[in-house]
């Protein structure tokens, strides 16, 4: 194991050193979760358009429903995730799915050792668990006001408290928990990390019951110093997605991967509205430009992945852009990102990654 510097996350008994933040459509899945989770992090499967995405890689290896079909392909990934490591392996499930509740019924079943949920409010997430369940449940929220809901709905409906918490802030990569106005605001992007992190905190620590759940930072953490920063501001520890991006066992294709290695400056990294109805944030490519012009039209709908989706007035269909892109074709799709996408150089194996990450914690190397 790599890691000498950076502070273990314990969650009653599971123990890992960060988590690498959930990737879709099809960026990080078993390649990717089974190398971080060798070296000591928590590996995590993104299970959106999963199903749809392994399909047009191996030629209709699945077949039934959308849901079915991507519950099957949940479960072998996390199969093949099983075989190439025993450390710890995450699935991030987003709330915002139709196939939600199928999904989660899934990773439980296959005994992941946690579940990551954002992009909504998952209040049930407790109700999917057994009496033999292990799994550990950890919500993502944008504000103090979101975790107050989540704890509040989970302690008096199941008498659950969350495993951890999840603070995500402005400069995370895809689709964002703020509004346009927030995302457009450099000041509030620049520091809106550290004002959630400090909310959320403040609020865990006004109830004695909920004063010892491990908060986790995501969102625009690149260096080990970043790790180090936050816990110093009493984060637990960190979630990071981007840095994986550029490493040989991302699950992407290899010109996925090189649209971060061109991008060399964070004005090439826009803000989008996404068809969810959400801002994103995304590396700007020629399929951006010409939905900005106007090019793209509305679209039928192939799957009915997302709740909050009008394909009648979506000039594209995210589900298929998102799986384009992670096929590498970007001319039909773009690659989200976050706020550091332009400092990846180079393709690397995950364990230099975190062997830096691990030197750069003692150095105090930093973005923040």
């Amino acid at each position: 194991m790599a890691i000498n510097n950076i502070p273990l996350i314990n969650l009653n008994g599971l123990k890992f050193n960060f988590i690498q933040g959930g990737m879709g459509v099809g960026i990080s899945l078993s390649g990717l979760a089974s190398a971080v989770s060798n070296e000591g992090g928590l590996g995590v499967i993104a299970s959106v358009g999963i199903g749809s995405l392994k399909n047009l890689r191996e030629e209709n290896t699945y077949l039934g429903s959308y849901e079915t079909i991507n519950s099957q392909a949940l479960r072998d990934e996390i199969t093949q995730a099983r075989r190439k490591t025993n450390g710890p392996i995450g699935v991030n499930i987003m709330h915002v799915l139709q196939n939600y509740s199928s999904l989660v019924k899934t990773a439980i079943d296959e005994k992941v050792d946690v579940i990551i949920s954002g992009a909504g409010i998952p209040r049930d997430l407790p109700s999917y668990l057994t009496s033999n369940s292990k799994t550990k449940l950890i919500p993502i929220v944008s504000s103090r006001r979101v975790a107050d809901m989540i704890v509040t709905s989970w302690i008096r409906k199941y008498h659950y408290l969350p495993d951890a918490i999840i603070v995500e802030g402005p400069k995370s990569g895809g689709h964002q928990g703020y509004s346009f106005e927030e995302l457009n605001n450099p000041e509030f992007v620049s520091n809106g990390l550290e004002r959630r992190l400090s909310d959320v905190l403040d609020f865990l620590k006004s109830d004695k019951t909920t004063a010892n759940i491990p908060v986790i930072v995501a969102g625009g953490v690149f260096y080990g110093g970043d790790i180090r920063k936050f816990n110093c501001l009493g984060a637990t520890g960190v979630q990071m997605a981007t840095r994986f991006v550029t490493t040989d066992e991302c699950d992407a294709d290899i010109l996925f991967k090189q649209e971060y290695i061109k991008c060399t400056s964070e004005k090439e990294i826009v803000i989008i509205k996404s068809p969810v109805g959400l801002p994103g944030r995304a590396i700007s490519n020629k399929f951006l430009e010409e939905v900005r012009a106007g090019k793209r039209f509305p679209i039928s709908c192939d799957y009915g992945c997302l709740k909050t989706c009008n394909p009648c007035e979506s000039p594209y269909c995210i589900a298929n852009a998102l799986g384009s892109a992670a096929r590498g074709k970007l001319m039909d799709g773009f690659a989200f990102a976050g706020t550091n996408a332009w400092r990846c150089k180079d393709i690397v194996p995950v364990k230099q990654v975190v062997s830096k990450l691990d030197k750069e914690y003692n150095d105090n190397t930093r973005t923040f």
